[in-house]
């Protein structure tokens, strides 16, 4: 976004990244890779949210919610390879500009606000479980969550809708999409500065906060308990999550407001330093199935046992089990005296074992 004036005469600095092939090149393979683990993962991800885990509690409505919006990141992010590698030149029609442009901006702002509130949700199940108890577990609450969550990010959005966001460069006989905005998509500076504002402090800096005190406080509380494993995957899900909003959000909407800023009042630019931050920014749709594994002990089960992965069903790990028991346990038999009488326990299925959310 350069937030040129209505002319089109554009910075040299713009111009020559909409001529180095190197940058689009390297750009377009980050998206590659991403499409491929996006697809993968997150198809994955949907399959056991949505047929594999029962009951759907309000953290799998948040996950299944996040996991729908990296699925239609993945599905865009082709048409922006190839519109790079064709050296910029939109052939789509603005309204295809517009609604894929969409796509990518809601992923990722619907992404933070479904961060946040899983990690509320953490908060209300581990520090507050007897205030919030009917609040927490009514799915109801978790759909109608979701639907602010798109109608807040639409309405800070609303000018990407109603905008033809193509811009033709005739310097280089190009038409882009999304790459350059006018000043006079917006009337005035102040309502630039608001819309700066919403993105930047509404969509990401306040989000943000609320997730760090939720993850904190949810640590803190679980440090004084003995339950160590569920305390080692609190501390595992904030880092992932701190990762994400710290590497992949954090330097995009840095450079928002830094570029926009420069652009509207001093005439310069940072737009390649934000193309790029952009690529940083598509890295969370791959991260977020690590986040489901840690958040929600339901999908962790299932999973462990489409791969194969039960902890006590394995037969290896019972028979250790059996042989460190200092007590012959009703459940263990002998197999056969020529096998030095090694004893094989019957355990449980790992999806009758529940552990504390």
């Amino acid at each position: 976004m350069t937030g040129n004036s209505s002319s089109s005469r554009l910075d040299n600095a713009t111009l020559s990244l909409f001529q180095n092939t190197n940058t689009s090149v390297a750009i377009s393979l980050v998206y590659l890779v991403v499409v491929a683990i996006n697809l993968v993962g997150n198809g994955f991800s949907i399959w056991i949210l949505l047929f594999r885990t029962s009951p759907k509690t309000p953290s799998i409505v948040f996950m299944i919610h996040l996991t729908l919006t990296d699925l239609a990141l993945g599905a865009a992010l082709p048409f922006q390879i190839a519109y790079q590698l064709q050296g910029y030149q939109w052939n789509l029609g603005p309204n295809m500009c517009s609604f894929l442009t969409l796509i990518f901006y809601t992923n990722m702002y619907c992404s933070i606000l479904t961060m946040m509130a899983i990690g509320i949700d953490r908060y209300l199940g581990i520090v507050r479980p007897m205030l919030f108890r009917q609040i927490r577990r009514r799915k109801s609450m978790a759909v109608v969550s979701c639907f602010l969550m798109w109608g807040v990010v639409l309405s800070v959005l609303y000018p990407l809708m109603t905008t033809d966001l193509t811009f033709y460069i005739p310097e280089l006989h190009i038409t882009t999409c999304f790459d350059v905005l006018k000043k006079d998509m917006l009337p005035n500076q102040a309502a630039w500065a608001a819309f700066l504002f919403s993105m930047v402090f509404l969509l990401f800096l306040f989000p943000f906060c609320v997730t760090v005190f939720c993850y904190i406080t949810v640590i803190r509380k679980l440090a004084s308990d003995s339950k160590t494993a569920q305390k080692k995957r609190a501390i595992r899900l904030a880092i992932i999550v701190l990762v994400v909003f710290t590497f992949c959000f954090a330097p995009n909407n840095i450079l928002l407001m830094t570029h926009t800023i420069l652009r509207l009042f001093y005439e310069k630019s940072a737009y390649q330093a934000y193309k790029l931050s952009l690529c940083l920014s598509c890295l969370n749709s791959c991260l977020d199935p690590f986040i489901y594994y840690f958040a929600s002990k339901d999908f962790r089960q299932k999973l462990r046992q489409i791969v194969n992965l039960h902890t006590l069903s394995s037969v290896d790990s019972t028979k250790m089990e059996c042989k460190e028991s200092t007590l012959y346990s009703p459940h263990c038999t002998v197999e056969g005296q020529n096998r030095e009488h090694r004893k094989v326990c019957l355990t449980p299925s790992t999806s009758q074992l529940k552990e504390p959310e």
